[in-house]
């Protein structure tokens, strides 16, 4: 369960995040446009980058696998983070892009690299992904992907992030869980069958 860095493709490689990348990645999380359908919906403040980019580190040690960093390979400029995440749904897809990188097809590539990594060396048998129902556009890159919507009912996540979850009195369709107070669709992706890779 390793694997080799970069993983590259066509127009951005991912890599695990350095410490010398909190700069580069704060131009990213402190845009709140960028934020707003990431965690609990806030720009990050130079410390909590800085913390993220720790716990993305710890993750990969831990785990052989984290959040990684996104370099667009004709600048070698940092643009983002794409990766998985062992959490309460699983292991989780997530990326995030800087504002100028949106609308080209790149998040939609670092995220197949990180879908080829799960299935191909890190051996896993399934990927979940939350994606903000008034963030369309991120349900459109886990469908390109083969994501599918899970139908299959869930229990409203009440302690993550927000502590008046609780409180809704929002109706939540089957596969819909409350994250930060926010209604977001599960998705599911399921790897090869065991000795098909």
């Amino acid at each position: 369960m390793s694997l080799d860095f970069p993983l590259l493709g066509e127009r951005v490689l991912l890599r695990p995040f350095a410490p010398g990348d909190a700069p580069a990645a704060h131009g990213i999380y402190g845009d709140p446009e960028v934020m707003r359908y990431v965690g609990a919906g806030e720009a990050a403040t130079p410390d909590t980058t800085e913390q993220m980019i720790a716990d993305y580190r710890r993750h990969q040690r831990e785990h052989g696998f984290a959040f990684w960093a996104v370099i667009e390979r004709s600048t070698g400029r940092l643009i983002g983070d794409a990766g998985l995440e062992v959490t309460r749904f699983g292991t989780e897809l997530g990326y995030t892009l800087a504002r100028d990188a949106w609308g080209r097809g790149l998040a939609t590539e670092a995220a197949a690299l990180c879908v080829e990594a799960a299935f191909g060396p890190l051996g896993l048998s399934r990927l979940v992904a939350l994606a903000d129902v008034e963030n369309p556009a991120s349900s459109r890159v886990l469908e390109k992907l083969g994501f599918r919507p899970d139908a299959a009912p869930d229990e409203i996540a009440t302690d993550i992030g927000s502590p008046d979850a609780a409180a809704h009195s929002w109706a939540s369709p089957p596969g819909t869980v409350i994250v930060y107070g926010r209604p977001h669709r599960r998705f599911v992706r399921d790897g090869p069958a065991p000795g098909r890779r």
